[in-house]
């Protein structure tokens, strides 16, 4: 969506504050041991605390209320039963229905002990996701984030997966554009003022290559590298975005 409002932009920021509490919650009580499906139950409490939804169980049926995946797991993962182990990262991806308004954001976090270059690979994707708040402004287009995200992970010696992307948001998960993680010459879209985006590098390992998992919705990377994802909902100005998710 474009920001045409000040009610809008308030609301978005209301969402946003909801989702950034919700990742927060979760985050503290990331440890060996504790399961995803608990981790769940601690997001979901979030939302109906502060009366809102989960937008992918709203907008898509999705299982559960938080979206958490572990290691080769990139993105969609569904909680459950299974307890995270010294040296896993856990991804935890959060999309908040507030008000007939959305955002989403995601952090990865290294459980326990975690190899340096599996702590190098969250990095990349943070680092990922700033390069490109450097060319998030209003006058640009949308292949200069995917070109700035693309450089920043393979400068690191990663790859960005390319056949998940970041997209556009506001009033339902995916709206237009679509915000590729690599440079593509056809994304001339320009980046105008009030427009609203989810940005989210997700690194990998290795190839950056996926799969669907028989469940409909985990995707994890084909090699079984592990993978990064970091997400903030912004809006576009003719500066530095607003981070609606970010404190």
């Amino acid at each position: 969506m474009s920001i045409e409002s000040q009610d809008d932009l308030d609301a978005l920021k209301r969402a946003g504050r909801i989702v950034r509490i919700c990742i927060e919650r979760m985050k503290k009580a990331v440890r060996p041991g504790v399961t995803t499906a608990e981790l769940d139950r601690i997001g979901g409490a979030a939302l109906r605390e502060h009366g809102a939804r989960s937008a992918p169980r709203l907008v898509y049926g999705f299982p559960a209320d938080m979206l958490i995946s572990v290691n080769d797991e990139a993105v969609h993962g569904i909680p459950g039963p299974r307890r995270l182990r010294d040296g896993d990262l856990v991804k935890l991806d959060v999309t908040v229905e507030k008000d007939g308004y959305m955002a989403d954001a995601a952090i990865t976090v290294p459980v326990g002990r975690v190899t340096e270059e599996r702590r190098r690979l969250v990095a990349a994707a943070r680092g990922a996701f700033e390069k490109a708040m450097e060319v998030a402004v209003a006058g640009n287009r949308v292949r200069d984030i995917g070109r700035a995200v693309e450089g920043e992970v393979k400068s690191r010696g990663f790859q960005v997966v390319r056949d998940l992307s970041g997209h556009g948001i506001g009033r339902t998960i995916h709206e237009a554009p679509s915000v590729p993680n690599h440079y593509d010459g056809r994304m001339t879209q320009p980046l105008t003022e009030g427009l609203v985006l989810a940005v989210e590098p997700i690194v990998a390992e290795r190839s950056g290559r996926t799969k669907e998992d028989a469940d409909g919705w985990t995707v994890r990377t084909e090699d079984g590298g592990f993978a990064a994802h970091y997400e903030h909902t912004i809006v576009i100005t003719r500066g530095r975005p607003i981070l609606l998710t970010a404190a």
